[in-house]
């Protein structure tokens, strides 16, 4: 017997069938309507976006064409700026040079001052002495070590000021060259067209580069720039200024303070060979006592020789009666006599070997103040050549060193004429 197999599935109703045909005939017609207004609102927006974009291609153009006037105006005036600089720095460059010079020349004068210095500590015993020489020598050498540093310290403005213009320079040259690229790629930008040929789209071409900056920042920046160059421009000039007036200075104080130095040489010269005449004399005076001296204490050693013949004849007369035999062993008048004569005698050896004891005193005491005259007239000999060789050697101060010859020097020179006492103890000293 057959079976009926109904289908296990949903089954929809009438209503449901009839519901569906409606909606699909009425989405249709909706999105035709749809389709329809967005094709009018396309053509609308084509045309709007045409006029726009040419519109924005033009304002763009007319953009770049006053961007490059822009960029142009400041390139002209960093060109200026440069040429100023380079100019400056030529000139600072030259003032700098001649700064070194002048600080280089003041070697001389320190070598010299020094040389004096030292050779004055070859000064012996009371003439190491504080004198105005040394004083003037000590302070010849603080003006040129202060001439030398003020020289130094200008110099080193000068290479600072220099730096700077360099850098100054090198920022305005990157400027230049940056608005030199610019004015390159701006032109190009306002040669392009739509036929251009290498034209294309570009990955994400409305970026924000990174470091990149605003319009018043880059004008603050170019103007920062031309500024910045025409302040040091003019601090340069006024170092040139005083550079030149430091030059000035130091070689007027230099000039003034040899003088003085040299003032003082000579009257020290002067002074020194007034007590080296007074020395000899006392050296001559000297001299004579003691020869006289010696002539008294060869008197009174013959003398205490003398004494000391009659002091043994004595003794040996009374030694000689102390061998009498018993009662002659007496003391007589020639025993009394005798010893009376010793004791007289003794006193009298006595006096005379304290009278040559005070003699020989008084000569040594003579001999070592002849021995300290004629140190320090040796010192005041060797002082003196020293200060004429110091006074020689300032010589090369004044004449050119083509021409300087010293005229001292530390051989002994045969002469036929009278020596001022300076030039003796030159000789005495060779």
């Amino acid at each position: 017997m057959a079976t009926l197999s109904v289908k296990p599935s949903q089954r929809y109703q009438l209503s449901d069938w009839r519901t569906n045909s409606y909606l699909l005939s009425t989405n249709a017609e909706r999105q035709r309507d749809a389709s329809h207004q967005i094709r009018q609102e396309a053509r609308i927006l084509r045309n709007e976006t045409n006029n726009q974009t040419v519109w924005d291609e033009h304002d763009n153009r007319v953009r770049l064409a006053e961007r490059i006037d822009t960029v142009n105006r400041w390139k002209e005036m960093l060109d200026k700026c440069l040429t100023n600089l380079d100019a400056e720095i030529d000139t600072l460059t030259q003032m700098k040079e001649s700064a070194e010079e002048n600080l280089q020349a003041k070697n001389l004068p320190l070598d010299v001052a020094i040389e004096c210095l030292t050779l004055r500590e070859s000064r012996r015993d009371i003439d190491v002495v504080k004198d105005p020489v040394e004083e003037e020598l000590l302070k010849e050498v603080e003006v040129i070590e202060a001439t030398k540093k003020a020289l130094q310290q200008r110099t080193t403005q000068a290479f600072q000021q220099l730096c700077l213009l360099q850098e100054v320079r090198q920022q305005l040259n990157s400027d230049h060259r940056d608005k030199m690229e610019t004015l390159d790629i701006d032109r190009g930008c306002l040669s392009l067209n739509l036929t251009s040929p290498n034209i294309s789209l570009k990955v994400n071409p409305t970026r924000v580069p990174k470091d990149s900056t605003t319009l018043q920042q880059w004008d603050d920046f170019s103007r920062f720039n031309k500024d910045h160059a025409e302040a040091e421009i003019k601090a340069a000039i006024e170092l040139r200024e005083a550079i030149a007036l430091t030059i000035a200075q130091t070689n007027n104080e230099l000039e003034a303070q040899r003088v003085a130095t040299e003032f003082a040489f000579r009257k020290r010269l002067r002074e020194m060979e007034s007590v080296y005449s007074e020395l000899k004399w006392q050296e001559k005076n000297t001299l004579e006592e003691i020869a006289e001296l010696q002539a008294d204490i060869r008197r009174l050693e013959d003398d205490l020789r003398r004494k000391m013949m009659n002091l043994k004849l004595a003794h040996t007369r009374l030694e000689a009666r102390n061998f009498r035999s018993n009662v002659e062993l007496c003391r007589d008048q020639p025993q009394d006599g005798l010893i009376d004569e010793v004791h007289q005698l003794e006193a009298t050896i006595s006096a005379l070997k304290q009278k040559l004891a005070q003699t020989q005193d008084a000569l040594d005491a003579l001999f070592k103040h002849l021995a300290r005259l004629q140190a320090d007239i040796a010192c005041k000999a060797n002082s003196m050549l020293l200060d004429t060789k110091c006074m020689d050697a300032r010589r090369k101060l004044t004449v050119p060193a083509e021409k300087y010859v010293p005229q001292v020097d530390t051989f002994t020179r045969t002469t036929n004429r009278v020596l001022s006492p300076l030039k003796t103890c030159q000789l005495e000293l060779a």
